[in-house]
C-alpha cells in the first residue's frame, strides 16, 4: 500500500474532516480514504450540465429568429387598472 503525507493543511480543514469522520464512524485516516477514493472513482473533467438558458438559446439558435435586432428596452412595472 502506498503512503501520502499532506503538508500545510488548515487547522479548520482538519478539524471539519475528524468532525466528518465521527459523522461516519470512522477514524480520520479512514475518512480520508474513502474521499480519496471517491475522488479517484469519479470521471475526469466531468462538468455541470449546461444551464436553462444555454440549452434555450441551443435549441432556437437556428430557428431563424435574430434577438440581437431587437431594439433594448427598460423594464418598467406593470400597471393595474
Amino acid at each position: 500500500m502506498a503512503q501520502l503525507v499532506v503538508r500545510n493543511l488548515e487547522e479548520n480543514v482538519k478539524r471539519k474532516l475528524q468532525r466528518r469522520a465521527r459523522q461516519s464512524g470512522r477514524s480520520l485516516e479512514g475518512e480520508v480514504r474513502e474521499i480519496l477514493r471517491a475522488a479517484a472513482a469519479e470521471t475526469p473533467h466531468k462538468t455541470a450540465a449546461p444551464g436553462f438558458g444555454t440549452r434555450f438559446a441551443a435549441y432556437f439558435r437556428n430557428a431563424g429568429v435574430d434577438l440581437g435586432s431587437l431594439p433594448p428596452e427598460t423594464p418598467s412595472a406593470a400597471k393595474f387598472e
